[in-house]
């Protein structure tokens, strides 16, 4: 990940498959096979992260497109869940006032000052086609019950 401006962050499009619904955008990683929800608020701020957008201007966008009062700190907390999840092509900086808040402090400042919902992303590791479909049948061996097609392990054999 490079470093681009502090505050004018480069959303991240190579290797992602991306379908964009009507109030969410789910994203595949091709690279790290893992699969990301960003609700409405998430999905704006990764959509005009371009490299020429502030935080400031990222803000003011969403105020126009929600027609709702939208903090810079709510920008910032969904600059640091897509940087989290490699949806960025550049580092961000935050202010030293919010870079060392943690997830709690963070929804605190938040809190009800936000109209908006609160930008999250949902991530979850995906199963390759390999293991998506494999599992071991009844008399084979097993440490875990998820190892077999029954969903049960009895004495390291799936039932």
């Amino acid at each position: 990940m490079r470093t681009a401006q502090p505050d004018k962050p480069q959303a991240r499009k190579r290797g992602l498959v991306i379908k964009e619904l009507s109030d969410e955008v789910l994203i595949y990683d091709l690279e790290r096979e893992t699969a990301h929800c960003l609700n409405q608020t998430a999905a704006l701020v990764w959509k005009h992260c371009d490299g020429r957008n502030d935080v400031a201007r990222i803000a003011g966008l969403m105020r126009q497109q929600l027609n709702a009062s939208v903090d810079q700190n709510v920008v910032w907390f969904a600059l640091r869940q897509l940087e989290k999840d490699h949806l960025l092509e550049t580092k961000v900086m935050p202010p030293p006032t919010i870079a060392g808040m943690n997830r709690r402090q963070m929804m605190r400042t938040l809190g009800l000052a936000t109209v908006v919902a609160v930008p999250l992303v949902t991530s979850i590791v995906a199963p390759t086609a390999v293991q998506a479909v494999s599992c071991t049948p009844s008399g084979g061996g097993c440490s875990a019950g998820s190892e077999c097609c029954s969903g049960l392990c009895n004495n390291s054999i799936c039932d």
